[in-house]
């Protein structure tokens, strides 16, 4: 849902006065406060084995819980895109990252609480220091590595992650 559909009153003064502004803010005719809802930043990797197969995970929570995932999640605040590939690494896989490389970006519409969050998800090819020993955490269920052949986008549950690694799929072809 849209978050304007979602806040009916003014988060400074609480008037019911708060409406669209613009398509990304709202204003609240009795304060003037200006709420301007812009794009989170997200990372998604691609980490391959020494065989050249691709990591992908299982998503153990909504949204798109059980569908397939990259190793991934938000930047935190005062956090680089680097920064939240090595402590989204460590969290979810319980992995030391020793790479990561841009690639790319796409944007995203994140459902979450009810309410559409737009997203720019940053991916990254990444190295790890050792790809045999992942241990799937925090909100990954699953972890494993499937050759470049068997992915299939239409696995994956959201919809920028799968137009990334149809992106991913066709340099490795090139």
């Amino acid at each position: 849902m849209h978050f304007s559909k979602l806040f009916t009153h003014c988060p400074v003064c609480g008037a019911s006065s708060f409406g669209p502004n613009n398509e990304k803010s709202m204003i609240c005719s009795n304060c003037e406060f200006v709420f301007y809802v812009n794009a989170s930043a997200a990372v998604a990797t691609f980490i391959r084995n020494e065989k050249g197969d691709l990591l992908v995970c299982r998503r153990a929570k909504e949204p798109a819980k059980g569908t397939l995932d990259l190793a991934g999640g938000f930047v935190d605040e005062n956090e680089t895109a680097e920064e939240a590939v090595s402590r989204e690494i460590a969290e979810e896989l319980q992995a030391r990252l020793t790479h990561a490389e841009y690639l790319f970006s796409l944007p995203n519409s994140y459902e979450y609480s009810g309410m559409s969050i737009p997203t720019l998800d940053l991916f990254f090819s990444c190295q790890l220091e050792d790809t045999t020993k992942l241990i799937p955490s925090d909100d990954v269920e699953d972890c494993f590595f499937l050759p470049l052949n068997q992915v299939k986008p239409s696995d994956f549950g959201l919809s920028s992650i799968r137009k990334g690694v149809e992106i991913f799929l066709q340099s490795t072809q090139s």
